[in-house]
């Protein structure tokens, strides 16, 4: 049913002014993938989506589908589907009429029309809702409508920009597992947005994370997620996001700032990496699901007071300071925790990661 583009954005650039909305961009969205661009607010990523649907011309750069450059093409000429965060429907017209509107201001003949109707009903399960207004259909319902709207031409590139970003919580799960398989299912090269992370990594086949303009990291949801490349992506990814303490690094020890606390570390492949850190400060990461609690002392152990304690379903999350900062902990409820005692922090040596204090670039993950 569909043609299946690559997309290669090459050193892409978009400039306002004095303003650099997106700043020598580069990604190869293989055909099929679906690519996430994850980022918070003014990244760059909307304005990245819009110059690869033509909406918006970039200042430098190429645009490619296939090896058919399409920078300066019209949205038309470069044939790309698009669904916005608010679904832009017809509400004077029914489903029927609105999943066949580009077709009809394409004057494509009636046949043709049925035919691919039938494909796209079937496909988004729309079956029963043809004859109903969109306007009176629940948000889920709106949303295949628009979709289907948006592939019935067969377009070679489908752009997603915050499609689930106007749901409620629970709602946008359901829906985020739907658009997930169906979009497996008809297999189209898709490219989408969001500031969403925990979308992002249930979505994506490749996570191309943004700030300021700039791609930061791209890879597996896996390869972000475990080794964070910078401060940035282990905070942005994780629900919590990835602890952080300022450490001192001293000939194999972590001397962990405004406490009394150190780590000795065991692995030799450390100490290479950390050679020309000697005597200066790092910044130590780890998720909260790598630190476990423990009523005793033993090596390494910080015995530390319980700050807060917030139930999470079959977890917890606890809270402590170390230092000035809040430090998180996911475990289950195996060990009795009372707010104010003290337990003892084992930091799983295999998942620390370490940063450079200044510039927050990873030197270990």
């Amino acid at each position: 049913m569909f043609f299946l583009a690559r997309v290669r954005l090459e050193s892409l650039k978009k400039h306002y002014g004095s303003v650099r909305a997106i700043d020598g961009v580069s990604i190869n969205i293989e055909s099929g993938q679906l690519v996430v661009l994850l980022g918070p607010s003014g990244c760059g990523k909307t304005t990245t989506l819009r110059c690869i649907a033509g909406l918006e011309q970039p200042t430098m750069g190429k645009i490619y589908f296939d090896d058919r450059e399409v920078t300066h093409l019209s949205p038309s000429e470069r044939n790309v589907g698009m669904v916005f965060q608010f679904y832009a429907l017809y509400p004077h017209m029914n489903v029927y009429e609105n999943i066949t509107f580009p077709l009809r201001a394409c004057r494509v003949p009636r046949k043709a029309i049925e035919t691919k109707v039938k494909e796209v009903v079937q496909i988004f399960q729309l079956g029963g809702l043809l004859r109903y207004k969109a306007s009176i259909l629940p948000p889920g319902d709106q949303q295949r409508v628009a979709l289907a709207r948006a592939v019935i031409r067969d377009p070679n590139v489908l752009l997603l920009d915050e499609p689930l970003s106007a749901l409620d919580e629970k709602f946008r799960e359901e829906m985020r597992s739907e658009l997930g398989k169906l979009q497996k299912r008809i297999g189209i090269t898709t490219i989408y947005v969001t500031h969403d992370q925990r979308e992002a990594m249930a979505l994506g086949d490749v996570i191309v994370v943004m700030k300021d303009g700039v791609i930061v990291q791209m890879g597996s949801p896996e390869e972000l997620y475990e080794h964070p490349q910078s401060v940035f992506v282990g905070n942005f990814l994780g629900t919590p996001g990835m602890n952080f303490v300022e450490c001192l690094y001293d000939n194999g020890l972590l001397f962990l700032e405004g406490t009394e606390h150190r780590l000795s570390l065991k692995r030799s492949d450390l100490f290479a990496k950390l050679s020309s850190y000697q005597g200066k400060e790092v910044i130590l990461g780890i998720r909260p699901e790598y630190v476990s609690l423990f009523e005793k002392s033993f090596e390494n152990g910080l015995s530390i007071a319980i700050l807060a304690i917030e139930p999470a379903g079959r977890y917890r999350l606890v809270d402590f300071l170390i230092g000035e900062r809040v430090f998180r902990v996911r475990t289950d409820w195996s060990l009795p925790l009372i707010v104010g005692h003290k337990v003892y922090l084992y930091f799983s040596e295999d998942h620390i990661c370490l940063f450079d204090r200044s510039s927050g670039e990873a030197i270990v993950t």
